[in-house]
């Protein structure tokens, strides 16, 4: 038997029913991906790609373009990062008038152009300035702010049970923790056990985030770290069933086969056609390639039909790809 009860994640007043986070992902998670995945069920809370605060106060149109929830996907955490305390509230200001459930501060960003203005995870050295950027934000805005955070910048440092206490004593209403350092990147383990440290030290919710691709991993985490929710991100890419299939394994021990080959095609057609909606056929051709690699993956000739999607310059010779591709299940 489970140690805990499976119960929904509360982030202020927003209830997150299963306690399963969909990860924000630059080029990923935009409506079309969102959406995919909370028709499957099983997802409690989408999150936008990371979204500029300058850009948005400068009022970058495709920028503020990237505000583009519906709905049916709600609720919806709108992650946003800078460098700058004040432009970061001034940028909350403008998320939240757009109508994101929850604002989220991104404080993990490894990417160099990133951390080289001193946003994301360049905050974590930086916690004064942290400390100031959550209050103002915490302040600006009347919806619930939560920080997703990586553990440290290195293994000599490792600053995520300060940088968590920080956040919570200045505002926010829970914590994601993905559990690699910054230099880390995406090798290496997930160190559960500093979710587990952050957790013990906080009294608000925590959100544990790393290594979790099955139900049977995600009820380890839980029981591992005593963790209110998981974040699952890179597991999903061309997958938008794995919510569901956790879901049912945490609440009622069932495994849910994965999808079949053919669902994994329809699943890229209908994806590609979401993304003509949003962005148009070009943009959503260019965009649509590398998600058809991870939908064809481990399929019959997958090598091949990804060289064809390459080279694919609009839907209509996609859609002829994954008809191609659909033959061969």
């Amino acid at each position: 038997m489970s140690s805990i009860e499976m119960k929904p994640l509360m982030i202020g007043s927003v209830i997150v029913d299963p306690p399963l986070v969909l990860a924000p992902m630059a080029g990923v998670t935009n409506h079309a991906f969102r959406f995919m995945c909370k028709q499957v069920g099983g997802c409690g809370l989408v999150s936008t790609e990371m979204i500029s605060a300058y850009a948005l106060c400068h009022n970058h149109q495709r920028t503020r373009a990237m505000m583009d929830w519906s709905e049916d996907e709600r609720p919806v955490s709108a992650q946003i990062f800078g460098a700058h305390p004040e432009i970061v509230a001034d940028g909350a200001r403008i998320v939240q008038e757009a109508g994101a459930d929850i604002i989220e501060i991104n404080m993990g960003c490894p990417a160099p152009k990133v951390v080289k203005t001193g946003a994301g995870a360049a905050l974590l050295r930086d916690p004064d300035r942290a400390a100031r950027m959550v209050a103002a934000v915490s302040s600006a805005v009347e919806v619930p702010v939560t920080v997703k955070m990586r553990i440290g910048w290195d293994t000599s440092n490792i600053v995520a049970e300060r940088m968590a206490c920080l956040c919570e004593d200045n505002g926010v209403s829970a914590v994601t923790v993905h559990a690699r350092t910054v230099s880390q990147g995406y090798a290496g383990e997930a160190d559960w056990n500093i979710i587990k440290r952050v957790k013990e030290s906080l009294s608000i919710p925590v959100i544990g985030n790393g290594d979790v691709r099955t139900g049977e991993q995600a009820r380890l985490m839980f029981d591992a770290t005593q963790c209110d929710g998981v974040m699952i991100g890179r597991a999903a890419l061309g997958d938008p069933w794995v919510f569901a299939r956790i879901a049912a394994y945490l609440h009622r021990k069932i495994k849910l086969p994965e999808p079949s080959f053919r669902d994994r095609i329809e699943g890229a057609r209908q994806h590609l056609r979401l993304l003509a909606d949003l962005f148009g056929d070009d943009r959503a051709a260019r965009e649509m390639r590398g998600h058809v690699a991870w939908y064809l993956k481990g399929i019959n000739g997958a090598a091949v039909f990804r060289a064809k999607i390459m080279a694919c310059r609009s839907t209509a010779e996609i859609e002829r790809v994954l008809d191609e591709a659909s033959c061969q299940c």
